[in-house]
């Protein structure tokens, strides 16, 4: 589509590139951005850049924290010999959301994924068994009931057993194919509740 100005196809083609952004919320947002919103445009470049600047990956659990270590890492009232783990920082939103848990998380960052070359040295999964201590009770696996989910989780299972931690998996609560962040509160908390005990 011809708009007249480079520079604002330059930005509509930008914003098309963010997740659920189609070509009419894009033109919506440039226009208002250049007509009535330069002000909230002057904040939004300003947002970004302490983005880009401030959020960095909690050295500990590996999700995103201006603080290291994060919030849920330093929090006392947190039970550190749980540790949930999940694909990405997205979950640990979705089960904070629901509510109820109070332990701890590791962020993988990613699922294996032989297909697409994700092998066990893309992931913190290191960084996991290097946590576990005499402390730790239980490991919560949380990954999405996906086919690259089922497998990582069946994996960390058998890394883990020798351990001697029990692992437990999140129920089915989660439909299969399902990401945690587009599940409601109270199936991600009832799918938390319900999580068994993997075995070989």
């Amino acid at each position: 589509m011809e708009y007249g100005s480079e520079t604002l196809a330059r930005v509509i083609r930008a914003f098309c590139r963010l997740p659920g952004l189609g070509e009419k919320s894009a033109q919506r947002i440039a226009l208002f951005l250049l007509q009535d919103g330069r002000d909230e445009g002057e904040q939004l470049v300003r947002t970004i850049q302490d983005l880009r600047e401030k959020v960095h990956a909690c050295a500990i659990c590996n999700n995103l924290t201006e603080t290291d270590p994060c919030v849920f890492c330093s929090d006392p009232q947190r039970d550190g010999s749980i540790i949930c783990v999940v694909e990405d920082t997205r979950d640990v939103m979705a089960i904070e959301r629901a509510g109820g848990y109070r332990g701890r998380y590791h962020v993988l960052g990613g699922l294996l994924s032989p297909l697409d070359g994700v092998g066990e040295k893309d992931l913190k999964i290191a960084e996991l068994t290097a946590r576990l201590n005499r402390e730790t009770r239980e490991v919560i696996l949380a990954t999405n009931p996906t086919v690259e989910g089922e497998m990582t989780a069946a994996h960390l299972a058998r890394l883990l057993k020798p351990c001697g931690v029990k692992i437990t998996r999140i129920a089915r609560g989660i439909p299969f194919g399902g990401s945690l962040e587009f599940n409601d509160a109270i199936t991600v908390s009832r799918a938390l509740e319900g999580r068994s005990e993997m075995v070989d």
